[in-house]
């Protein structure tokens, strides 16, 4: 997917939260379809020409995006695999499908899906998002799914002191050396319910 794609499904996905529009929520298609088969969800959702009309409004429309990218889809990814057999030799095609696995399952679907299914809510949102964990590790903060429905323009997904975003950290970094810039971030604390105040709650829809 080109950049405008995906920040399409992305935003229709918050416009639409939970309902029958909504691309990839696990209430309509069921946790399992989301959860391995949240990239086909997506691509779905991106071949819609009406979705990229509403949705993918000021994205990148420049020679790189449109003769590059939108052009030749799988060149990056085919490129990837000559350069690591070249570099690894055979244990180079197993970092291959590690990467290409890594990312459908994990963003695609894990985000998606178990952020919509269970976890923890710092914040009372109208839609079913969670963080899954306290640690965001795995896929650069996104696992606080909940605080990023709550402040979707924020660089910073963590909103409590003992939430780890690593994302977070990658950002602040590429600030101090000039390649960054962080243009918002969420500076309202979290305003949970009794019952889930406590970061070790967890509830299952």
């Amino acid at each position: 997917m080109f950049t405008r794609e995906w920040v399409a499904v992305h935003r229709k996905h918050h416009a639409t939260c939970e309902s029958e529009e909504d691309p990839h929520s696990p209430r309509i298609w069921g946790i399992w379809r989301v959860l391995f088969g949240g990239v086909g969800l997506y691509r779905a959702a991106a071949r819609d020409r009406n979705v990229l009309a509403v949705y993918g409004y000021g994205t990148p429309d420049d020679w790189l995006e449109r003769h590059i990218y939108g052009a030749y889809r799988f060149v990056g990814i085919a490129t990837l695999l000559i350069v690591e057999l070249a570099l690894f030799g055979v244990p180079g095609l197993l970092i291959y499908l590690v990467q290409m696995l890594w990312i459908p399952f994990w963003a695609a679907g894990v985000v998606n899906g178990v952020g919509h299914y269970w976890g923890y809510r710092n914040f009372n949102t109208p839609d079913a998002s969670r963080n899954i964990l306290p640690l965001g590790l795995l896929i650069g903060g996104e696992e606080f799914h909940n605080n990023h429905h709550a402040h979707a323009y924020s660089a910073k997904f963590s909103s409590n002191w003992w939430e780890l975003d690593i994302g977070w950290l990658y950002i602040r970094i590429l600030a101090l050396v000039g390649l960054a810039k962080v243009k918002r971030t969420a500076r309202v604390r979290t305003t949970t319910t009794t019952t889930n105040r406590r970061h070790r709650s967890f509830v299952r829809r």
